[in-house]
């Protein structure tokens, strides 16, 4: 699969059940717990909380939904890239996009089990600066921050 057939735009609702599916596939598989939210809360979160709070952009290959990334300036809130289509420069393209508009530095968290997303982002000049367990499924996290050299 070739990057340039992936296509950014703003978030718009018509992708909702697609992004919340690849979203919830995505994080189950990468911290081995089933999501506690229903599918109907998650779409509520995407469309009510979420972009009220977050720009969020998706990536798209052919009108299906490939990846997801809420941010804003200074804050990366969610980044999945969908489960058949990681490694490809999806996840690096929705990075760069959105260090090009940060203030300069971005932090993030990501579960301490989700070894795949820490080499990610340690690869992309994310520094570990903390650990915690502030998030509702109670595991371990770890914070990372990029700065602008």
């Amino acid at each position: 699969m070739k990057q340039n057939n992936i296509k950014i735009i703003k978030y718009i609702p018509k992708y909702a059940k697609q992004t919340v599916e690849m979203w919830r596939e995505c994080k189950e598989l990468a911290i081995g717990q089933k999501e506690t939210h229903s599918f109907d809360n998650h779409l509520y979160f995407l469309n009510h909380i979420l972009t009220d709070h977050f720009q969020v952009d998706l990536a798209l290959i052919d009108e299906k939904v490939v990846g997801m990334i809420a941010y804003n300036d200074r804050e990366i809130n969610q980044l999945y890239i969908h489960i058949e289509f990681q490694g490809i420069g999806i996840g690096q393209t929705l990075l760069d996009r959105v260090k090009a508009q940060s203030s300069g530095r971005l932090t993030l968290y990501t579960f301490e089990v989700n070894e795949k997303a820490q080499r990610f982002y340690e690869k992309h000049g994310f520094e570990m600066i903390g650990r915690g367990y502030e998030n509702e499924e109670n595991l371990p996290d770890i914070q990372y921050e990029w700065s602008a050299k």
